[in-house]
């Protein structure tokens, strides 16, 4: 089986080399572990963003810049693909790890969570298990981590802290708004396990874009829009081996964004109504906008859900 820490680290390879093309900053710290900065202390750019996001997904997928153009609206947009679906987003790119040591916090993406088994019950669903020497970690911060924080993935991952290396950028930069919108197909796979309890490993090939957010002026305006990217701008296509297609087409009427009862607001203003609190939030309305869905087994496809031109509009000040 493929191992997405090591595979993923054929991209890291990209940063340590190119660090002044990318705007990034590579710092090795006294335990030996590497910290390549991507936005908090230096610029970044769109390249380390499609770069840390082929990062976040084991190396198992394809990002580059496509071109969001809808009515009167045009943005960048990223378009991702990727052969491994199940792996690539919830074995890797889900930020399924809190990473909470003294006073840093991050949430913790990517490759080494495989080998922490962050949270253990994904692996086990999907049937996924990595055995690598490496552990790569993308950290969606504004601060940089120290050796401390470096030790504690050490010891979850059970490597050397030489052998680790974090990826940080701010949500509120331009790696930060890239590599959100690019978790428009994790979104998907994520929904269909965790909410609707579909077994995602029949989910053969997948491909989507978003919209890529505006940055924001502070984290919090960022996490607003980089979700409003993927809620009401981002479409998923799946290519599904499914013999029971009323299964399969139930799971696909509700699957978008707009099957949640949260669905119609900005995604800021969802988070406030639920007075701050993440367990508040229907699960549900973390979808893409809109789903095509082929059915491997039959031919047919289906198709729900719509890009919400209004709302995009509202979040990103357009």
């Amino acid at each position: 089986m493929v191992s997405v820490n090591e595979n993923a680290f054929e991209v890291v390879e990209s940063f340590l080399a190119d660090e002044d093309e990318l705007n990034v900053k590579v710092h090795e710290l006294e335990n030996g572990a590497t910290v390549i900065d991507c936005g908090v202390e230096v610029d970044g750019g769109i390249d380390a963003g499609l770069l840390f996001s082929e990062v976040c997904m084991g190396g198992l997928a394809r990002v580059g810049l496509a071109e969001f153009r809808t009515h009167d609206v045009t943005l960048p947009s990223v378009y991702v693909q990727t052969d491994h679906p199940a792996v690539s987003t919830l074995a890797a790119q889900k930020a399924g790890w809190q990473i909470n040591v003294d006073d840093y916090f991050a949430m913790g993406s990517g490759p080494a969570r495989a080998l922490a088994l962050k949270p253990k019950e994904t692996y086990e669903e999907i049937g996924y298990e990595d055995d690598a020497d490496i552990a790569i970690l993308c950290l969606e911060s504004s601060e940089l981590p120290d050796e401390s924080v470096a030790e504690y993935v050490a010891e979850e991952c059970g490597v050397d802290p030489e052998n680790v290396y974090l990826l940080v950028a701010p949500t509120a930069s331009i790696v930060g708004s890239v590599q959100v919108s690019a978790r428009v197909v994790e979104t998907g796979l994520y929904k269909m396990l965790e909410v609707l309890e579909y077994d995602v490993t029949k989910v053969k090939y997948a491909a989507g874009t978003a919209p890529i957010a505006p940055v924001a002026g502070d984290d919090f305006e960022a996490m607003g829009r980089t979700n409003d990217a993927i809620l009401y701008g981002g479409t998923v296509y799946m290519y599904v081996e499914e013999e029971d297609e009323d299964e399969l087409k139930e799971v696909v009427e509700n699957l978008p964004s707009e099957a949640s009862e949260d669905y119609g607001k900005p995604f800021k203003k969802i988070f406030e109504d639920a007075g701050g609190d993440f367990y508040k939030i229907d699960p549900g309305v973390f979808a893409p906008a809109k789903v095509v869905v082929n059915n491997l087994a039959t031919g047919n496809t289906f198709t729900a859900g719509r890009i919400n031109l209004d709302v995009l509009k509202e979040s990103f000040g357009l």
